[in-house]
């Protein structure tokens, strides 16, 4: 008998995989977290039954959301993630020598600790020494803080259960104080495709457009997540994502990728009409 994962992107659309083995399947105060072994994806991990990642695709999303913003900022020192429970921001980050602190915020202990055992791929890097890991709510985590970090990543989970609180206009705001004075912001964006990912994406956008003086969308293609069209945002208090990008100095750092370059960066801020579109609206 054959085993498949289902996960419907909108009530007539679903995505399928063949599923080999299911590895792990749980509980926690949170939410259920599911890994799967499937003959295309590889291993990949699901919290309520929503695909978070897979082996085959996941350098996609973590290289975007994080080499971006590291080629622009000019000194990136002390860095706050937000979620990232699977480990492949962590992963990414630890590449640059020049950060010294690095401060992750994930509420459910029991993500980090599957993806450990299960995905040692995404998750390979938690014992880097600069790393420090609280297991807190990040909409109250970063209440505390003004004028600390360079950069923070919101990795979080689609707009409903325990990340609904990262799309607020509240969290935005208190992520700008805890900002330095040219700090960077970048958060995954959802989908502008289905309407109801693009409706998320528009209060979103809206919300980060309210709370920075720059804020700008750009693109990658992600195969496993709703329609392969994701988003991400990028907010600044100085930066300009393409008019300071730092080109030759980050290529002089020989950090080897699969997805991203800096021409790639360039490009990836130019959008569909329709998205430009959907964007203005919101704003």
């Amino acid at each position: 008998m054959d085993l498949w994962f289902s996960e419907h992107h909108t009530k007539n659309v679903r995505l399928q995989i063949k599923v080999n083995k299911h590895l792990f399947s749980g509980e926690s105060e949170y939410q259920r977290i599911d890994v799967f072994e499937s003959y295309e994806f590889g291993r990949f991990l699901t919290l309520d039954g929503y695909m978070m990642l897979t082996e085959k695709d996941e350098f996609i999303y973590h290289e975007m959301i994080t080499h971006v913003p590291m080629a622009v900022h000019p000194n990136v020192e002390k860095v706050l993630v937000i979620g990232a429970g699977d480990g492949g921001v962590i992963r990414e980050l630890t590449r640059y020598d020049t950060i010294k602190e690095i401060d992750m915020v994930e509420i459910d202990e029991m993500v980090v600790e599957v993806c450990k055992q299960y995905l040692p791929k995404t998750a390979c890097k938690f014992d880097d020494p600069r790393l420090r890991i609280y297991y807190q709510d990040g909409l109250k985590f970063v209440r505390k803080y003004v004028d600390t970090y360079d950069l923070i990543i919101v990795d979080s989970t689609d707009p409903f259960g325990p990340g609904e609180g990262l799309f607020t206009r509240e969290f935005y705001g208190n992520c700008y104080k805890a900002l330095k004075s040219d700090g960077i912001m970048v958060n995954q964006h959802e989908s502008p495709f289905y309407d109801g990912d693009a409706m998320a994406m528009k209060r979103a956008h809206k919300r980060i457009v309210e709370s920075f003086p720059i804020s700008r969308v750009y693109q990658a293609h992600i195969p496993t997540y709703p329609s392969g069209h994701w988003l991400f945002g990028f907010a600044s208090k100085k930066y300009h994502p393409v008019a300071h990008l730092r080109a030759e100095e980050w290529n002089r750092l020989g950090i080897k990728t699969k997805y991203y370059s800096t021409n790639l960066h360039k490009g990836a801020f130019y959008l569909p009409v329709y998205v430009e579109e959907m964007l203005r609206e919101s704003e």
